[in-house]
């Protein structure tokens, strides 16, 4: 088996697949890219068994075929240090021993069977879905709500982003029970029903590769999978199992008090103020009255202390809440509107951040806070 590629086009793909090896799992071939050399296409892949990435390549100077497993770091390292250079890659497939040539030297490595490589996943078509949405859709909602997912191993449900597609409309919603993010758009006709869970992997792999324009990504799931697919180039990513909890009823249906911010001074402003809290709670306080924001925060302990007011419109009742600071500058740098409307029922009652502007009449994006108990 023979093939000559360019050294550049192979580190590119090599490099947009490799991050789906993660080095921990107990099967040595995993730490291997699968090479597949089929007629004029070489066909490479990536697994950690939960995700796989494959990408594919067309070449001009080949002979023969076969498959075989090659060690991911060592390669991509050695391709690094290569100028701009075709290589020529030749494989005795009995032995799997390589030879990779240069214009001026030798590069020998031993791979492994590529018959040793985990069996990749299926469509199982009679049970999928599949539907074809913009990179832009896709990677948007990805962007605006992965921050949000969880970490908890009791509840895994919440560590992926659910997405909910109806026939106008596809919806991605994140939450780790502190804050929640919904981002819809109606700006597509999917012609299907369906929803799944998407770990925050191969969600984060996706929002890494694909670009963010009108290119056309298919999307299939089934029972198991998600198969994204982009000009040749695939993910597929096991779905999470399980029921995603029922985000709408945590949303308050009115919040009366409403008070339009800069979200970049705000956010600077409780950067600022959080210093000043007490490290285990990051406890910020907002102090609402008529075109006043006063945030402030305090650590009994070490007898610190801070505030800062700021001018706002507000259109309620004067009040006082509790937030994260933390989790509350997240959700602000998350948000692209100059301006934002903090919307709130009372202290105990979780608030709504949205923007004030729309960059697409078809967005809706909606992020929920839950307050912090105010110690007398």
């Amino acid at each position: 088996m023979k093939f000559v590629i360019s050294s550049t086009e192979l580190l590119s793909h090599l490099s947009s697949i490799s991050k789906v090896i993660s080095g921990k799992h107990t099967l040595p071939i995993l730490d291997n890219f699968l090479f597949k050399l089929e007629g004029s296409e070489l066909i490479i892949t990536a697994t950690d068994l939960e995700t796989t990435m494959i990408t594919r390549i067309d070449l001009d100077n080949v002979e023969g075929e076969g498959t075989l497993a090659l060690e991911a770091r060592r390669l991509t390292n050695m391709l690094k240090e290569f100028p701009e250079q075709p290589l020529t890659f030749e494989v005795d497939v009995e032995s799997m021993h390589v030879d990779i040539l240069t214009e001026n030297g030798k590069f020998s490595i031993v791979g492994q069977n590529g018959e040793d490589f985990p069996q990749l996943p299926g469509l199982q078509e009679e049970n999928s879905n599949s539907l074809k949405i913009s990179s832009e859709m896709l990677v948007t909602g990805i962007s605006k709500t992965i921050f949000a997912t969880a970490d908890d191993e009791l509840r895994p449900v919440m560590n992926g982003i659910f997405i909910d597609i109806k026939n106008d409309s596809i919806t991605f919603v994140a939450s780790d029970s502190h804050k929640l993010v919904r981002y819809r758009r109606s700006d597509i006709e999917t012609g299907i029903e369906t929803k799944f869970i998407l770990p925050k992997k191969p969600a984060a792999l996706l929002k890494g590769i694909l670009p963010m324009d009108d290119t056309e990504i298919q999307v299939q799931i089934d029972a198991s999978n998600a198969f994204f697919t982009i000009n040749g180039s695939q993910l597929i990513s096991r779905l999470v199992e399980g029921e995603y909890p029922s985000y709408d009823s945590v949303i308050p249906a009115d919040s009366p008090n409403k008070v339009v911010v800069d979200r970049v001074l705000m956010n600077n402003i409780i950067k600022r103020v959080a210093v000043f809290s007490n490290q285990a709670s990051n406890l910020i306080k907002l102090k609402l009255s008529a075109n006043e924001m006063e945030v402030s925060a305090q650590d009994i302990d070490f007898s610190i202390s801070a505030y800062e007011k700021m001018k706002c419109q507000y259109d309620g009742d004067e009040m006082e809440i509790g937030f994260k600071s933390v989790f509350f500058a997240e959700i602000l740098s998350n948000i692209s509107s100059n301006d934002v409307v903090v919307e709130l029922l009372d202290p105990s009652r979780a608030g709504i951040i949205v923007p004030l502007e729309k960059e697409n009449d078809a967005e809706d994006e909606l992020m929920l806070l839950m307050p912090m108990m105010i110690n007398a």
